[in-house]
């Protein structure tokens, strides 16, 4: 498994990813994060996960995000999370977890930060799993977890 940067050899591969019919009002469609990263530059890390060379996700970090608007609570996190609804349950997703946690660590972070809807069939298991905590904060109505580095 790796990560890779989007460029336009790859990135008309990742707009047509999709997850689960029943996941999609849980995570945006590749195409909104994509926007999102050009507007949010500064901040955004998109990037795409592959195995060997068949693309099975897309995963985006926020990084050093002034949270809630304090730029002295500035946080770094997993912002998107999208796997392939056939790639799904073969740990893609806790690679891109973990790459994520490690391009924070690299850049001197020591928490990752990952929200999520609470409702039933959501991802609130798969982070806890990984180790994730609640922190008892809400973002748009979303869980806020925090993983220790």
């Amino acid at each position: 498994m790796r990560l890779e940067q989007i460029t336009p050899d790859n990135y008309a591969a990742a707009l047509e990813l999709a997850v689960r019919p029943d996941q999609q009002d849980l995570v945006a469609p590749v195409v909104k994060s994509l926007a999102e990263a050009y507007v949010f530059a500064g901040m955004a890390w998109p990037r795409l996960i592959y195995d060997g060379d068949r693309l099975v996700g897309f995963v985006m970090a926020f990084l050093d995000y002034a949270w809630a608007g304090n730029p002295d609570d500035l946080r770094s996190g997993l912002w998107r999370l999208n796997i392939a609804a056939d790639a799904q349950g073969n740990g893609y997703g806790r690679f891109a977890v973990e790459a994520v946690s490690g391009e924070i660590r690299a850049r001197g972070g020591t928490r990752t930060y990952v929200s999520w809807a609470p409702r039933a069939g959501g991802p609130e298991e798969f982070y806890l799993k990984l180790g994730f905590r609640p922190t008892g904060e809400q973002s748009g109505g979303q869980t806020v977890g925090v993983l220790d580095l």
